[in-house]
Parts: C-alpha cells; sequence; structure tokens
C-alpha cells in the first residue's frame, strides 16, 4: 500500500467504485468503538492523507454511522472551501456513493474488497526472499474480493494470482484478466480471507508461464 501518495479526486472515485460491493449501511456506535480521530476524518474529507491511510478507515466509515455522518460533514466544509464546481460535484458524488452503496451492501450482502497497490511497494528480491526489509502488503480477514493495482509499466491481459504461506504452500490460485482504468492497470479475483490464518505470506504474480514476482504479505 502507498505510504506517500495522496488522494486525488480520480484516485477517490476509483477506490469507492472498486470498494462500493464492500460498503455497509451506516451503523450506530454510541461507544465509538475503533473509531479515528476526528482530525483523520477531516483529513479524508480535505484529501490531506495517503492512500494507504484512506484505505485503512474506509470499511470502518462504511459501518460506523457516527464517524461517516462526521466525514460528511467535513466533506461538506472542504466543498464549501473549493471553488471550482467541477470538483465540488465531484466531491458530493462520492459521499453519495458511500452512501448508496452502503445501503446495496446490506440489501445484497455482497462482501468485501481489499485493495492491495503493488505500483507502491517493491518486490521481493529472488535472491534474497527470506529479506525483511521489503514493505508488506495487508489482507484483512473480512475481504472477499481482492482487487491488484499492477506495477507501473504494466499492460492488460492475462495474470495469474497466487498467495503462498513462508513454507511455500499455495494457498491461493487464481487466473484473471488484467483491465486498464486512466493509469493503472488492474485485476479482480475473489478470496476468502477468513480462512487464512494471521501471518506473514507472499504475493505472487505473473503472466502465464513466465515467472513469479512475488511481495510480501500480511494478515493481521
Amino acid at each position: 500500500m502507498s505510504e506517500s501518495k495522496e488522494l486525488d479526486q480520480k484516485e477517490e472515485k476509483r477506490l469507492l467504485d472498486l470498494m462500493a460491493q464492500s460498503l455497509s449501511q451506516e451503523f450506530p456506535n454510541p461507544d465509538r468503538i475503533g473509531c479515528p480521530d476526528p482530525e483523520v476524518l477531516r483529513g479524508i474529507a480535505f484529501h490531506k492523507l495517503p492512500l494507504s491511510e484512506v484505505r485503512r478507515w474506509l470499511d470502518h466509515l462504511s459501518t460506523c454511522s457516527p464517524c461517516f455522518q462526521q466525514c460528511s460533514e467535513f466533506r461538506k466544509e472542504a466543498e464549501r472551501h473549493r471553488r471550482r464546481r467541477r470538483w465540488t460535484a465531484a466531491g458530493g458524488t462520492a459521499i453519495l456513493l458511500l452512501a448508496i452503496a452502503g445501503w446495496v451492501w446490506r440489501q445484497t450482502h455482497k462482501p468485501a474488497t481489499e485493495v492491495l497497490d503493488l505500483r507502491q511497494v517493491s518486490a521481493l528480491n529472488p535472491q534474497n526472499p527470506g529479506s525483511r526489509e521489503q514493505q508488506s502488503l495487508v489482507l484483512y480477514g473480512w475481504a472477499r474480493h481482492l482487487v491488484v493495482d499492477l506495477p507501473v509499466g504494466s499492460k492488460p491481459g492475462i495474470e495469474e494470482i497466487a498467495i503462498f504461506t513462508e513454507t511455500n504452500v499455495e494457498i491461493l490460485d487464481a487466473t484473471a484478466t488484467a483491465r486498464s482504468e486512466g493509469e493503472v492497470v488492474y485485476v479482480k479475483v475473489d478470496v476468502d480471507a477468513s480462512r487464512f490464518q494471521p501471518g506473514q505470506y507472499r504475493l505472487g504474480i505473473r503472466q502465464p508461464d513466465l515467472a513469479w514476482t512475488d511481495y510480501r504479505l500480511r494478515v493481521p
């Protein structure tokens, strides 16, 4: 996941579209269990947080009514500070999408989607696969669909996706067609992350008959 790139308008809409099926209807949370600091919500609304931090809270926002409402108010405040009407309309659409997608999730019981961004992390060194220097991607146990943003320079086409344990046991093997949206090439596969034990794994990607490119993966 990214550690520094700010959430811009296009990326925000793309992420919300991809994750719409996993967002749920607003829930009461009077004890504010698991809620972020209000400054985090403000940072999301004003586009001040890196992508990794925003993605961390998207699922919570979809299942916590107080946080969702507070973030919506911050978004309205942010919109008032923007003079470009086109951006303002897009921002309002993003919030509306969150609300509608939450309702759809509750009606259809669609499971959650996790996004792994390979553009912001380094692949494991084949000569030293046990190195702990590479940053880990994070896959949460609630994920039922996986969206993998492929490395910069990737092209649409057939991609194989696999997840391996630290003892090299393959626990996920999927093939899907990589598609492009703007400058992003991504692939979507189904995954039941609830059956993965917490720990370290490897995410492998490759085109058919080519060698695997591996990334460190952690399940909290």
